[in-house]
């Protein structure tokens, strides 16, 4: 299952092969027993910074972002980073500096993009709900693309534009109707759900942005979901848009330059075999070469997802009804995904111990039976001040924490180079209340 999800035959915890792997697609090795990322000890930062902390790995940023511009390399190539996976400036400024897009979904994630420097030139606006504000504000800092899905985006966007009196490149972001193997939540192009225009309705909405003087459309776009494992749904996207590109030529709409096929490329969170980014190629770039067209990617998992751990301080252990609790710092409102999702992360010691394991479930200090980073999972024994790291967290982690039961937000540290920076400070009290009467 995509996400990680437990099922009851699934294995509860990693084995020694599927962690060394988890280990090294993180950039983690072992000194001694020391967790330690780039040269620094992950103890060293949980000292320092304290706990809940997200840290990052520029590296395993970079080393991603190079598979993945390798593979497209055959082909005229864009690769934009899915904001909505990890929204730190030290993060997008490494996505920056490789010469990355931004695709963004708010007016918020624009705002972030052209802080951390990315030419607005550069940047995609997607998504499926974007107010008339977000679209003028859009046009007025010369976003590069603008995705539609609905008629009453193309209105509002075709009135910002003449406002400006500035052209705006325009994409379509079609529905695809195809259902991938992944969990529900983040299935995005199949019928029957909120993304995308329907393929009946593409033509006439690019019959009305070729008629508009200040919108150009030069871009099908497509997103079949997250955490995706196959290549086939990629395979049946690609070609399904080829064949659209086809039906609006014929009417006479010939202006698309760019096919932008989505992100959804998954990762390794415990026993899943990736989609390698040259296997992918392998499959789809036939059809792509063949078009002419240059190729959008906008991954956000595959690129941040590994780079990136949680490390938490345990508080105490518990014995009830049967069960081993070890009670730790970060909670739900801290990484919400194996609560929301029932998805898994493997979580290790930070400085190993030698002692036995035992089955235990991982919670966290917040007031819900569902606040847990982990459920019957072998772990070894562990003591108040230790330290854990839950792995795979460098995207969908910080992004979607909340300060529930009023607990301030954690800590994000950036390494790179064999030195780290905080990348934001811990909140405090105070960061809570701050517009409040």
């Amino acid at each position: 299952m995509g996400q990680g999800v437990l099922s009851p035959a699934a294995p509860v915890g990693a084995t020694a092969e599927e962690r060394a792997a988890l280990l090294e697609d993180a950039g983690l090795v072992r000194h001694g027993g020391a967790l330690v990322l780039d040269g620094i000890p992950l103890a060293e930062i949980a000292a320092t910074v304290g706990t809940p902390t997200y840290v990052y790995s520029a590296a395993v940023i970079r080393r991603r972002y190079a598979e993945l511009d390798a593979a497209l390399a055959p082909v005229p190539h864009r690769i934009a980073f899915a904001v909505k996976a990890n929204s730190s400036r030290a993060v997008l400024r490494v996505f920056r500096d490789l010469g990355a897009g931004a695709d963004i979904v708010s007016g918020g994630e624009m705002r972030r993009a052209l802080m951390a420097g990315f030419p607005a030139d550069r940047i995609v606006f997607s998504g499926v709900g974007k107010t008339d504000a977000e679209l003028d504000d859009a046009v007025a800092a010369g976003v590069g693309h603008v995705h539609l899905e609905s008629t009453t985006e193309l209105d509002s966007l075709a009135a910002a534009a003449a406002r400006h009196r500035r052209t705006v490149r325009v994409g379509i972001r079609v529905n695809p109707d195809i259902t991938a193997d992944t969990h529900p939540y983040i299935s995005t192009g199949q019928g029957g759900i909120k993304f995308g225009v329907p393929f009946d309705q593409v033509l006439p909405l690019a019959r009305e942005v070729a008629q508009n003087e200040w919108l150009e459309l030069d871009t099908i776009a497509m997103h079949l979901g997250s955490q995706l494992l196959q290549s086939a749904p990629y395979q049946k996207g690609v070609a399904r848009l080829l064949d659209l590109v086809a039906e609006l030529e014929r009417a006479g709409i010939d202006s698309v330059t760019a096919l932008d096929i989505g992100g959804g490329l998954g990762i390794r969170y415990r026993s899943e075999t990736p989609l390698a980014p040259a296997d992918l190629a392998r499959v789809v770039l036939p059809q792509l070469a063949a078009s002419g067209k240059t190729v959008v990617m906008e991954p956000g998992r595959y690129l941040a997802g590994p780079a990136g751990v949680l490390l938490t301080t345990v508080l105490a252990r518990k014995h009830s009804g049967g069960k081993e609790f070890v009670i730790v710092d970060a909670g739900m409102n801290d990484l919400v995904r194996p609560s929301h999702y029932q998805a898994y992360h493997d979580i290790v010691e930070v400085e190993e111990s030698g002692r036995p394991q035992h089955t235990v479930d991982v919670v966290g200090p917040v007031c819900e039976t569902g606040d847990f980073l982990a459920l019957d999972r072998p772990l070894p024994v562990v003591e108040g001040g230790e330290h854990l790291a839950v792995l795979g967290a460098g995207a969908y982690g910080f992004v979607m924490s909340s300060n529930y039961n009023s607990r301030p937000r954690a800590a994000e540290v950036m390494v790179d180079g064999g030195s780290y920076t905080i990348a934001r400070r811990r909140e405090t009290f105070d960061d809570l209340i701050r517009g409040e009467e």
